[in-house]
């Protein structure tokens, strides 16, 4: 079971580095690593075991958080509408995406990053996603609003790409054009 000893925190080299695609079919390895972080999402998510193992909340997390390099993550939110977005991926990709942006008025926190970073960070609000499941099959994801920027952000750090880098450093709280999302 991951827990929080095993998520590489800022700083770390392998945050800035970009991710080796996965060979597929995958190896055994990689495919119990991804079954691992859809794992830690469920537990993190649950108040009883994420109480017991200390474990902060997360709805999407990407290989290269537990310093694995490869190009793998694992996604658990539900959108606006209730609709739950369950995915654990190997070598997903953003095939299109809409020009219309959105960001999360909260601003967005990392798994990663142990300090509040104030800010807003502009996402696409829309986003094609293909990518290989669990099971082999490739699939095709068109995905808005929040799972787009879990997305979004989830695949920036197989780019070695941190949520922050998307601030904007002179007016954290500017308004991106596009629309905010809840949350």
């Amino acid at each position: 079971m991951l827990t929080m000893n095993e998520v590489v925190k800022e700083g770390s080299p392998i945050l800035r580095e970009r991710a080796e695609a996965v060979s597929l079919p995958p190896s055994e390895e990689d495919r119990n690593t991804l079954i691992k972080m859809r794992e830690f999402l469920l537990n993190s998510q649950d108040p009883e075991t994420s109480a017991k193992y200390n474990l902060r909340p997360g709805i999407g997390i990407a290989a290269p958080q537990i310093g694995v390099g490869k190009r793998m993550l694992a996604v658990l939110v539900e959108d606006e509408d209730g609709q739950l977005y369950d995915y654990a991926l190997f070598n997903p990709r953003i095939m299109s995406h809409s020009i219309q942006k959105a960001y999360l008025e909260g601003g967005e926190g990392c798994l990663s990053v142990d300090r509040d970073v104030p800010g807003f960070v502009p996402r696409y609000h829309k986003v094609k996603v293909k990518a290989t499941d669990l099971d082999g099959n490739e699939i095709e994801l068109k995905l808005k609003g929040l799972p787009s920027i879990v997305f979004q952000h989830e695949i920036d750090h197989l780019n070695g790409v941190m949520f922050y880098d998307h601030i904007n450093h002179e007016d954290p709280f500017e308004r991106p054009d596009g629309i905010a999302i809840g949350r």
